[in-house]
């Protein structure tokens, strides 16, 4: 594979540098963001490494600009910000996978591999749809027919779950798993809240409601 390592901590990037190319991969490394940037719209990549915290130009910013450009080459943040809200920001602003520092090699190999394998989204899947409502998932942006729709992250997130499995009942520890990343129940309204939310902006000021309550089950969302 070729990877492309954006780190601008000298020892952690010839650190990855020289176990990438050990494995007999083709890696090159930039030590910040800008010179990243230019390297991934230049070049063509495997696989992306990014840290989060890089001079000219933040990891976060460079993979939003990739994939406003519709550049979909798999990234990986790579970063010591480990709280959920840092994963879920990361998530949100295109990352594929999200790995904290300190780290081992062997994790961060298996992950650039697991990314590889992945096959590239389609056109058919940038773009998800319920009715009028259309979720851009590249330039994340919501809307319904002309109208767009201001989400914050975690609504964001919630709705792409329920549109990933329109017309399919998602439970409530579903959500909790797949956007708040929590294998547990913590026993809070957190899913209820968001959905109320999310209700608010995407189908009260319209005519059609596309948010289910399935009763003692989940939610759904279908046209």
């Amino acid at each position: 594979m070729r990877i492309l390592v954006i780190e601008d901590d000298p020892t952690t990037g010839d650190y990855i540098l020289q176990g990438l190319r050990q494995e007999g991969h083709t890696a090159d490394l930039c030590r910040n963001g800008r010179d990243g940037l230019i390297a991934a719209q230049t070049s063509d990549f495997d696989v992306l490494v990014v840290d989060r915290m890089l001079p000219d130009l933040d990891g976060l910013s460079l993979v939003r600009t990739l994939r406003a450009a519709r550049n979909l080459t798999p990234a990986l943040f790579l970063t010591a910000l480990g709280g959920i809200d840092d994963r879920i920001e990361g998530l949100n602003a295109g990352g594929d996978d999200y790995l904290v520092k300190p780290f081992a090699f062997g994790e961060l190999s298996a992950r650039i591999n697991a990314l590889a394998r992945r096959p590239q989204l389609r056109e058919a899947e940038v773009v998800l749809a319920a009715g009028d409502l259309r979720m851009d998932l590249i330039r994340r942006r919501v809307s319904r027919g002309d109208v767009e729709i201001d989400l914050l992250p975690r609504e964001f997130a919630l709705l792409e779950c329920l549109l990933r499995r329109k017309g399919r009942v998602q439970t409530r520890t579903m959500l909790l798993e797949a956007v708040w990343d929590l294998g547990f129940d913590p026993q809070t309204n957190v899913v209820e809240s968001h959905i109320s939310r999310l209700r608010a902006k995407i189908d009260k000021p319209f005519a059609t409601e596309l948010i289910q309550t399935v009763r003692g089950a989940g939610y759904r969302i279908d046209a």
